[in-house]
């Protein structure tokens, strides 16, 4: 079985109906159970995480599993799924990003897309510079997270 692997970064316009391209090497990547459908949905550091519809069939499974007793899982459970929207590619290869969602990632004229190998982050490009102006020396964290066990 192939898994799927979204790497690299891509920029793209944002029309004003909120609709961004997604990358051609991306498409060609998506399982056929997938159907050209995405969950779209709120993100961490403010991005927007995108799952083809059959990884985020996995992230339903495990939001099945949690305890809706426990405070924290159905709180984590309401927020990713009040978010959360299907969008399916048009014929130009694009997705509809709602209106809450723009409003939520700050996102307006243009759109930094992620691959993160399951999942796509779609931020605003000045959030995420500021992002990783914030963050700690990258061969320092790589060596710590990465680095041997």
């Amino acid at each position: 079985m192939l898994m799927l692997s979204f790497i690299g970064r891509y920029k793209y316009a944002v029309d004003e109906k909120g609709r961004v391209s997604i990358p051609a090497r991306w498409r060609k990547s998506l399982s056929p159970e997938a159907n050209e459908t995405f969950v779209i949905t709120r993100g961490l550091d403010r991005c927007l995480f995108l799952y083809p519809l059959d990884e985020w069939e996995k992230i339903e499974k495990r939001l099945r599993e949690l305890n809706t007793f426990n405070p924290e899982h159905r709180y984590v459970m309401r927020v990713l799924l009040m978010w959360a929207n299907e969008v399916t590619l048009d014929n130009q290869s694009r997705i509809m990003i709602p209106k809450n969602l723009l409003e939520f990632a700050k996102i307006d004229r243009e759109a930094v897309l992620i691959g993160t190998l399951d999942k796509i982050e779609i931020w605003n490009p000045e959030v995420y510079e500021e992002y990783e102006k914030g963050q700690p020396d990258y061969e320092t964290v790589a060596a710590k997270v990465l680095g041997s066990r």
